[in-house]
């Protein structure tokens, strides 16, 4: 039995290891993606009712088995009109934070971001949006746990022999950047319902990626998002979303469907709004999600039940995630609250 636990565990080891490799070739990913909508597409920022908005999402994985995924995101969106039309501003920022493994591979992004909302329509909710994002990117390891095989002498480790690595320091820094455009609008009966899709560029500067200070750069992404909102009466909804993202030779895919019932007597303003849904990350994980919305707060929770060939190590288990946002209005004049035409999803 300790046979097979010292076993199981070292193939655990490995299995984590080689999805890290994989992970420093790709970028950072959250089940709830559209709880990080900039991460998706930066002109995704600010398509929703109100004036500001603010959220957190944090993911733990693999901790059973190894060092794992600490994951945490949070980004702010600040929505303002432009003139007395209806065309509106988003300013924002993305903030992402992310520490794996022995060697705590951790990386910090602090980006930026602006994004432009052109209404095409003065019946209805129809904007075109051109958004901006780039900012600065640090990655780091602790080189005092990095363990190789120029230390073992005659089968033994020892951690006073060099372990052989040239990379002249353990932090890099570069900056990155994105871009992307979207189109939303809203549809039906009352223009109850509302749709979007979207497509950005991610990397589009190429930065070098590499602890050895070699001419490795990061592969361009490229994300396609889609998403719609149906109503089915006054008192629920359906919600369905997806992204499929392109990143070298890696493929991404992941959607699902949400089912919102509102709570309270009040149908226009719920008091609460109860969500249910899963996604799938094609060829990797089922993701069931229980999210509750307390106007102006939402509270969301997703677990990762994993379905690729390494569900025999993890035992099926995959990523915990928990998400919070919080959206508001402005008492002023000029707030997208009294404002007919305001982009949203």
């Amino acid at each position: 039995m300790k046979i097979f636990l010292r076993y199981k565990k070292a193939l655990a080891a490995i299995a984590l290891l080689f999805v890290m490799q994989q992970g420093f070739a790709q970028d950072l990913h959250f089940s709830q993606f559209f709880e990080a909508p900039l991460l998706r597409n930066p002109s995704l920022a600010g398509i929703f009712t109100g004036d500001y908005r603010i959220q957190g999402v944090y993911r733990d994985q693999w901790n059973s088995i190894t060092n794992g995924y600490r994951t945490g995101s949070f980004n702010g969106e600040y929505k303002m009109p432009v003139g007395n039309g209806s065309d509106f501003l988003t300013t924002g920022a993305q903030l992402l934070f992310d520490k794996a493994g022995t060697v705590g591979l951790t990386t910090t992004e602090i980006l930026p971001a602006l994004n432009y909302h052109k209404s095409l329509s003065d019946q209805k909710t129809m904007y075109l949006s051109l958004g901006f994002m780039g900012g600065l990117v640090e990655k780091s390891i602790d080189r005092s746990k990095v363990t190789t095989s120029s230390q073992y002498s005659g089968g033994v480790f020892n951690p006073s022999i060099p372990d052989g690595e040239t990379f002249p320091s353990p932090n890099i820094h570069y900056f990155d950047a994105s871009v992307g455009m979207s189109f939303n609008e809203s549809f039906g009966d009352d223009q109850k319902n509302s749709l979007f899709f979207g497509a950005a560029y991610h990397h589009l500067n190429r930065p070098k990626n590499s602890f050895y200070q070699d001419a490795s750069q990061l592969d361009p992404k490229y994300v396609f998002s889609a998403g719609v909102k149906l109503n089915l009466d006054d008192q629920s909804y359906f919600t369905i979303q997806a992204d499929h993202s392109i990143q070298g030779s890696f493929v991404e895919t992941i959607g699902g469907v949400m089912y919102s019932y509102k709570l309270g007597d009040d149908m226009v303003n719920p008091q609460y709004v109860l969500n249910l849904g899963a996604f799938m990350r094609v060829g990797d994980a089922l993701i069931p999600v229980l999210k509750l919305e307390m106007n102006p707060l939402a509270i969301a929770i997703s677990y990762d039940v994993n379905i690729s060939p390494l569900k025999t190590v993890s035992q099926g288990q995959g990523g915990v995630e928990l998400s919070i946002s919080y959206v508001g209005f402005l008492d002023r004049k000029n707030s997208s609250k009294y404002k007919m035409l305001c982009p949203h999803f």
